[in-house]
């Protein structure tokens, strides 16, 4: 079976650049993350995620985790956040709620300018916040964290447009035949682009360029 192992500053970005090569989705893929990244706040830190990604043996569903290791993982991940926004000096109120299999940690700041303050550049703050409760998570529990962290819902509306963004692309692309080359993104962002293209048959995902202005490309398959 094959396998291969990447690095990069976060996770998902790791998680990315190894499926890609391996030319799946991360829901036919199995992730063993080797090394958590270490370092400051916002990306700053002298040691890379390490991540080992495999196909799944054929008909072999992935294990989905257990209501009581969701909901473990989201209660430690909830008080990393209530933490961190005491020392910021943001008021809000943190709460939990299970979707789709997902535990969200959902952030409502008591002022409307904390949100934006939270969400930060393109969701860069957010993103910042996510993974740094992420390895918080996968150190304290040994386990791939699958919490997400969200400020009023801003990563699920993201979700959903990126969703409905990238399929009506890949329906363009899969209809002229040309590739279409898409905004900067993060990492984040990116894989869900990568997934939701994947359900669209006969186009493909690349990423172009770097960190920043790294974007996803949708391209006939090959």
């Amino acid at each position: 079976m094959r396998e291969v192992e990447r690095s990069a500053p976060s996770v998902e970005e790791a998680v990315e650049a190894a499926l890609l090569e391996l030319g799946i989705s991360e829901q036919e893929a199995v992730v063993d993350v080797v090394q958590e990244p270490r370092g400051g706040f916002l990306g700053v830190g002298s040691q890379e995620a390490v991540v080992r990604v495999r196909a799944q043996p054929e008909r072999e569903a992935e294990e989905e985790p257990a209501e009581e290791t969701l909901e473990e993982q989201g209660d430690l991940a909830a008080d990393f956040v209530e933490e961190l926004l005491e020392r910021m000096g943001v008021p809000a109120s943190v709460e939990l709620s299970l979707e789709e299999r997902t535990m969200y940690v959902e952030i409502t700041p008591a002022g409307d300018d904390d949100v934006g303050l939270l969400i930060g550049r393109r969701g860069q703050t957010l993103e910042a916040v996510q993974e740094l409760a992420r390895t918080l998570v996968s150190r304290r529990t040994g386990e791939r964290c699958r919490v997400v962290v969200d400020v009023e819902g801003y990563r699920r509306r993201q979700r959903s447009r990126l969703v409905a963004h990238a399929r009506d692309v890949a329906q363009r692309v899969k209809r002229t035949g040309r590739e279409d080359e898409l905004e900067p993104m993060t990492a984040f962002e990116r894989k869900i682009v990568h997934d939701a293209v994947a359900t669209v048959v006969g186009v493909e995902t690349i990423s172009r360029g770097e960190d920043p202005e790294r974007r996803v490309v949708v391209r006939p398959k090959r």
